[in-house]
């Protein structure tokens, strides 16, 4: 009996030296409660970085590994539990091994991809939409009618925070950069207000647009010595919640000032949650968020589009800071050029 070799697929490997590696591997079987699903497009996000230089703080990889976590596709296998997800439908989401030509899922952390979203487009939002929806709704308790500012506000999941909260409601978004041409990415996105913290004081700007008030909610992606005046910016009884850390992890808070002024401080990441915490996250985000997604009231900011053959590139242009929106890895046939963002009066 001749033995046939068994199906292989191309996928990013970490943990075999400073880059990541492209290797043909064997196709994974399904486990149960699982599904596969046949990747277009991957996004790339500055965990996957980290976890590449062995520094994601919140999960230290070790070993070889399967790399990315973002990504859309076609499901091809089924899972009986989700008969909401046939073979066929078009889905974005997050998995472990995400770089590659088929990805397994849970279909809790799967969803569809709304009719004329590219893939390309898909593979950009579920990062953004569930950190940014986990972050401004769960943990702030945000509601309709409430000021929001967003530090970082041209990273790419800024540029989702930013859209996600007028179309939620907020009565004011205010976004910040460091950079004076990039402010119009904030305006396209919605901001009714943009700062440039390297010519403008945060809290007396911030002050200013909100007489003096202060936002009610603050959501920072940078961390670092900004961190400072975001009890200012934010009113009496607010709440300011940091993802990320950009610009630093060791920060300075005066407590007397948070505490005179009776504010929350929220830390979040996803890197230390469970899959049942992440389904959870991705639950939360029916409909009021996936709407937003179906009648374009948020669409993604796309940089580039690279082949996976070109990893380095991508890794290299993501590391030097010189993105405008998110980098994307295409495993099948996409949209070549980063047309998604839609431009606002």
């Amino acid at each position: 009996m001749i033995k046939t070799a068994p199906p292989t697929m191309r996928a990013l490997m970490g943990g075999r030296g400073p880059h990541w590696q492209l290797e043909h591997v064997t196709l994974p079987a399904v486990p149960p409660g699982a599904v596969r699903v046949r990747v277009v497009a991957a996004g790339i996000n500055r965990a996957d970085l980290l976890k590449l230089d062995g520094t994601y703080g919140a999960s230290p990889t070790s070993g070889s590994f399967g790399a990315g976590m973002e990504f859309a596709g076609v499901v091809e296998t089924e899972d009986p539990g989700s008969p909401h997800l046939p073979v066929g439908t078009p889905v974005m989401g997050v998995t472990v091994g995400a770089f590659a030509d088929y990805a397994l899922c849970l279909p809790g952390l799967l969803l569809p991809i709304p009719e004329g979203v590219s893939f390309a487009e898909a593979a950009a939002l579920p990062t953004g939409l569930i950190t940014e929806h986990d972050a401004l709704v769960t943990q702030a308790g945000f509601t309709a009618g409430q000021s929001v500012l967003i530090v970082g506000g041209t990273t790419s999941v800024g540029v989702v925070a930013i859209q996600l909260a007028k179309a939620l409601g907020a009565c004011t978004v205010i976004g910040t950069t460091t950079s004076e041409d990039k402010r119009r990415i904030m305006r396209d996105a919605g901001a009714d207000v943009t700062i440039n913290t390297k010519d403008e004081g945060l809290a007396d700007a911030v002050l200013k647009a909100t007489d003096a008030r202060g936002v009610d909610i603050t959501i920072d992606h940078i961390g670092g010595d900004l961190f400072t005046e975001l009890p200012s910016a934010t009113r009496i009884g607010g709440v300011i919640v940091n993802i990320g850390r950009l610009g630093g992890a060791n920060v300075t808070v005066n407590l007397d000032e948070l505490s005179f002024r009776r504010q929350r401080l929220h830390g979040t990441t996803f890197g230390v949650r469970s899959p049942d915490e992440m389904a959870r996250v991705f639950a939360a985000l029916h409909p009021d968020v996936t709407n937003a997604v179906a009648d374009r009231r948020i669409t993604a900011l796309i940089d580039h589009i690279y082949p996976p053959e070109d990893f380095q590139g991508a890794a290299d242009r993501l590391r030097a800071n010189q993105t405008l929106g998110k980098i994307i890895f295409a495993f099948g046939e996409t949209d070549s050029t980063p047309q998604y963002f839609k431009v606002r009066a």
